[in-house]
């Protein structure tokens, strides 16, 4: 039985890796835990970002927190929460992950961790309503949020050291594809009208939790060695390094542009808003969730080609591409459209083309304009200072959006074309 199951694992292993044969023609050597260590990884990744986009905060959260009459204020802080609380947490929680000898501990106790939020989100939402379920549900997505960030700190490293390098892409690329066809069955499910919506995600939610547990169940049977402590760059030395924006101009200017572009990623609960507020929103959540998906599988893998070209023009046509779907917004908006599904639907789209160019754009800059030397530095200080931004833009504009959902929009068009203004002072990194 046990050597039947084995022969299972390697036969579906060999259909997902790309390098069944070496460059001369000859098989790749595997390691024995390999193709097990490797199906878990799948598996436990598919797991995560299925979980990741039944709970989007952008468009899932942003729909219920409005169904629940939580205010525009609290639906405003979801994703400076859930973007900051992935990134500034990593600081002081990434030295004492590195201090454990087997790593994998780390992203099952994050992955669990998700799993209760999850579950304490669809608990408020079917016990609360009003200004307490949105403070509960904001609360509960912050704990969410920095376990998240344990699991996003250990899992690189976790698939280093388990998975060989030439495989890795292959391991994360088909958890991503999983994930991205179970996002796409849920808008249509939404879109179908089967059931009534606010059950429908109730239910999405429970599913997520479920899925988180799952996959820290599956990731905690992986076999991972132990390994030395290292702390590396966190904590107090990671801060001590914002000095780097005085004295690399380069650097101030990259993180300039990814401040000034945190609007791709806060606007699309706004967009929500926008739509509800004309008796739209409420009902077009299948569709803005298709957007979003297909947005992402169709313009990933392009933005990611021109980023190895050309990361400064990615991040100069993200900037444009932004304002160019916000300003679409604003004019939906005057015209009275917003409340159409397919419109709003077509404007989410644009928008998160946009985002997606940012993110490609911005992790490719990143690594290409810094040496090896100086690479966790200039990270450290890029995440600090763009989960410091995030923060405070985050509450400035959830206020703002008490008096005018409008205008909020329309700065976020404006600081986009500021962004694009900005990026054109960027070196080429990849022609260095």
């Amino acid at each position: 039985m046990a050597e039947a199951q084995a022969g299972m694992t390697r036969q579906v292993f060999d259909i997902l890796r790309k390098d069944s044969k070496g460059s001369d023609g000859s098989a790749v050597e595997v390691p024995d835990a390999e193709p097990a260590n490797f199906l878990r990884h799948v598996a436990a990744l598919s797991a995560s970002k299925v979980a990741d986009g039944l709970v989007d905060p952008k468009l899932v959260l942003s729909w219920l927190m409005t169904h629940l009459g939580a205010g525009t204020v609290l639906t405003g802080l979801l994703v400076p929460i859930r973007e900051s609380g992935a990134l500034l947490p990593q600081l002081f929680t990434a030295g004492a992950i590195r201090a454990m000898p087997r790593r994998k501990w780390a992203w099952v106790g994050g992955a669990v961790g998700q799993a209760v939020s999850a579950a304490g989100i669809m608990l408020v939402a079917l016990t609360l309503e009003g200004q307490a379920a949105g403070l509960s549900i904001v609360a509960l997505l912050a704990v969410l949020a920095l376990s998240r960030s344990v699991c996003s700190a250990s899992y690189k490293d976790i698939l280093g050291k388990t998975v060989s390098k030439t495989r890795r892409g292959s391991a994360t690329g088909a958890a991503s594809s999983a994930a991205s066809a179970a996002v796409v069955l849920f808008a249509l499910i939404l879109m179908t009208g089967w059931g009534e919506r606010a059950t429908v995600v109730l239910i999405a939610i429970g599913l997520a939790a479920a899925s988180w547990a799952v996959g820290a169940l599956i990731l905690s049977g992986l076999r991972e060695e132990a390994s030395p402590a290292d702390e590396g760059l966190t904590g107090w030395k990671a801060l001590s390094q914002l000095s780097l924006l005085r004295s690399r101009p380069q650097l101030a200017r990259f993180v300039a542009v990814r401040c000034l572009l945190v609007g791709t990623a806060l606007a699309p609960p706004y967009l929500v808003m926008l739509g509800a507020g004309e008796g739209g929103a409420l009902d077009a959540l299948g569709a803005l969730v298709l957007a979003s998906a297909l947005a992402s599988l169709l313009s990933s893998w392009v933005w990611g080609r021109l980023s190895d070209r050309s990361s400064r023009w990615v991040l100069l046509l993200s900037g444009i591409a932004g304002a160019g779907a916000l300003v679409a917004a604003l004019v939906v908006h005057a015209l009275g459209l917003a409340s159409k599904a397919s419109v709003l639907a077509v404007v989410l789209f644009a928008l998160m083309i946009a985002y997606h160019g940012v993110r490609q754009g911005r992790s490719t800059h990143l690594v290409d304009m810094s040496s090896e030397e100086d690479r966790a530095a200039y990270t450290a200080v890029a995440n600090t200072s763009v989960g410091v931004v995030l923060i405070a833009a985050g509450a400035a504009f959830a206020g703002l959006s008490a008096l005018s959902v409008p205008l909020v929009i329309g700065v976020f068009a404006v600081m986009c074309l500021v962004a694009a203004a900005v990026a054109r002072g960027l070196d080429e990194v990849q022609s260095d």
